[in-house]
Order: C-alpha cells, then structure tokens, then sequence
C-alpha cells in the first residue's frame, strides 16, 4: 500500500527538518544532506505513478506543510555547506555577511551581503508559494529584486561569488522540494 510509503517520507522529512536545525545552529552542514533522503524519495514514488490518494487530504495538508517547511529551513545549510565546498572561506561579519576588501585600498575591510539567511529563507518560500499558485513568472521577478537590491555589494568577486552559487543552490534545493510536492499529489 503506498499511503504507507508517503506516511514514511513525511516522518522522515520531520527527521530532516530537525537535522537542518541542527545543522544551521552547530554549523555542521553536512548533517542537512540527509534532507536529501525524503525529497529524492518522494520524487521516485510520484514519478512512478504512486501518488498520494485523493482520499487521504490530512496527510496531503500534513506532507505539503512538512516539504514547504523542509524547502525553507534547510536551505540555509545546504548552502552554506556547497559554499564551503566552492569557494573559500570568507571571514563572517558580526552580523552575518561577509568581510571584503575592496582591492588595493587602505580601508578596512566592509561587511557585505548581511542578511542573507532570512533573504533565503524568504526566497525559498516565496518560491514554491508561486509555483503552489501557478505563477512561475514570480520567481524571475523575484531573482531581479534580490539582484538589484545586492547590486551595490556585488563589485567585489568574493561577493558575486558567493552570491551567484548561494541563489542558485537555494533555488535548485526549492525547486526538488516543489517537485515532490508536485508530483507526489
């Protein structure tokens, strides 16, 4: 019986949102690739023709919440752990951007791209709320928003690095949560 599966993918995506949790406070990201497990899972079932039952709207309701959940909070540690991954490590500001110098210059160094883990999170949900509500077009007013409000601080390369692999990792993680939400109904 499936309903039992799709019953095992949401108590394994409430496992993964504590891990996420866990993950972002400890800053042991690697912990938040297990989120990885319920959403490749989900996707194998709805792929497969074995969706969730009309008839089982509470666990629908329930797997919605948990996967909308899941997208937005393990976000922030699954990009933290590709950023680790990519570049190198950027010296953190006290208030959660990064410390850049501008080339040459005698100035000290600045803080930039502060507030990036709530802009993730936000982003995130917004994200699967405008595929949710059939408006992809959403996300590309979105992304130009998100640009041209960091504009400004992308002129350092560190920067624009950790800008442009953070997006997009954000919203690839987004996108695999919105189509196993998608899929599995």
């Amino acid at each position: 019986m499936m309903i039992g599966w799709w019953i095992a993918v949401l108590i394994l995506t409430i496992g993964a949102i504590g891990a996420a949790m866990i993950a972002a406070r400890t800053e042991k990201y690697w912990l938040a690739t297990v989120s990885l497990v319920p959403v490749a899972i989900a996707l194998i079932l709805g792929s497969t023709g074995n969706t969730l039952p009309g008839n089982a709207s509470g666990l629908i309701v329930l797997m919605s919440a948990a996967l909308v959940a899941l997208a937005t909070i393990a976000g922030s540690p699954l990009v933290a752990l590709v950023l680790s991954l990519a570049s190198y490590p950027a010296p953190r500001g006290e208030h959660g951007g990064i410390l850049v110098a501008d080339g040459d210059s005698p100035l000290p160094k600045r803080e930039v791209l502060r507030g990036g883990t709530t802009i993730g999170y936000l982003e995130r949900f917004a994200f699967i709320g405008s595929l949710m509500v059939g408006q992809p077009g959403a996300i590309a007013v979105m992304v130009a928003i998100k640009g041209l409000g960091r504009f400004s601080e992308l002129e350092n390369a560190a920067a624009r690095e950790r800008f442009i692999i953070g997006t997009l990792v954000s919203m690839v993680w987004a996108g695999l949560c919105t189509a196993a939400l998608l899929v599995g109904r």
